[in-house]
């Protein structure tokens, strides 16, 4: 292959392929920076993608403003018109949507997830009381497992986090109570703050991050693989064979952990109350069941079964509306765990509301 400049007309011959391309480019750059008003390929007997990459390349850089290819053979012709690039019209940026738009398709699409979120609600309540009466198309024992998973796997974690929850609660008071000589009241502090506030809350939120992303993300790969669409296929009700399973474990598991919970975070209370507040373990618990009532804890369990609902019925949702195969399924359950937390701290606030009045 040989590139000669005659008469601000560049002579091309041999090959232009691949493999003459790189030397081509090399011998463009020794040339004088002239204009160049014509291309010559009468001696150009083959040419490839790359030799039609070349001619590109030379004419968006030549100065004149459309060089012309003149004396090319009929097959040569045919492969720059295949695979030449510059009749390509420039696509024009995609304008970005204004103020009010965004605003209008943030609304739009907040209503489509309302009722969705609505209709997928009342079929996992309707399916999980089904699933009480008729276990048909349950496998045997699923119940028990998933009591297993999301309950006695994550009373350790509970315990623990209750256990420091306590000390910290406690601690933090006795320094002020101390200097009132209010030791007792430490007891009722602990009392009301874990029963009612912090037991149900801090208890819905290791289980939002712990098997509500389980269950999301199970949910998401299912959908990925194609074996909810299976499942279809087989006549089995995906909600009621998957989720109602779960939705039941999860009521019948949450109150049992919020009491674990409180539990454990009232002997943590009760550590501090002994070690540093001089206090007998008497005292302490006769202060703290003379402050409690069956109200407390009728509110802390109640608060515990709607938190529960609630983990379950986000993850199902961000399970079953995954998009973009394994990346979409981590995607998925962040945003069911980050949406969990935030939906259980909005219900608590709300129920801390309905309580007060």
């Amino acid at each position: 292959m040989s590139m000669n400049l005659k008469d601000k007309t560049l002579i091309l011959s041999g090959e232009l392929t691949r493999f003459s391309v790189p030397q081509l480019f090399k011998e463009l750059k020794k040339l004088p920076k002239s204009e160049i008003r014509e291309i010559d390929l009468d001696n150009v007997n083959k040419i490839d993608s790359a030799g039609v990459a070349f001619l590109d390349e030379l004419m968006q850089s030549s100065k004149t403003l459309s060089p012309e290819i003149t004396r090319a053979n009929e097959s040569v012709l045919k492969a720059i018109n295949t695979f030449s690039s510059l009749k390509i019209p420039n696509s024009s940026p995609r304008q970005e949507p204004g103020f009010f738009e965004r605003i209008g398709t943030a609304l739009i699409n907040f209503k489509t997830e309302t009722v969705q979120g609505l209709f997928l609600t009342s079929d996992i309540i309707f399916w999980s009381v089904v699933a009480v009466f008729n276990r048909k198309s349950q496998k045997k024992g699923v119940i028990t497992q998933q009591c297993l998973l999301i309950g006695a796997d994550a009373v350790g974690i509970i315990s623990l986090l209750s256990l420091i929850l306590g000390l910290i609660l406690a601690l933090q008071s006795a320094a002020q109570l101390r200097q009132f000589g209010a030791n007792i009241f430490v007891a009722d502090l602990i009392a009301i703050s874990m029963v009612r506030e912090m037991g149900p809350m801090m208890t819905a939120i290791i289980v939002a991050g712990r098997s509500g992303s389980a269950i999301a993300s199970e949910i998401a790969t299912m959908q990925v693989a194609e074996e909810i669409d299976a499942l279809k296929v087989m006549a089995i009700n995906p909600l009621r064979y998957i989720v109602a399973p779960k939705f039941n474990a999860m009521t019948i598991c949450m109150p049992l952990l919020v009491i674990i919970s409180i539990v454990v975070g009232v002997i943590g209370g009760l550590l501090v109350g002994i070690f540093y507040l001089d206090l007998t373990i008497m005292a302490y618990f006769t202060e703290l069941f003379s402050v409690l009532t069956t109200k407390d804890l009728i509110v802390g369990l109640s608060k515990s079964l709607f938190f529960a609902w609630v983990i379950v019925i986000i993850g199902a949702y961000y399970g079953f509306n995954v998009t973009g195969g394994s990346e979409g399924v981590g995607k998925a359950t962040t945003r069911s765990v980050v949406a969990s937390i935030f939906a259980v701290i909005v219900l608590d606030a709300i129920f801390s509301l309905i309580y007060m009045l």
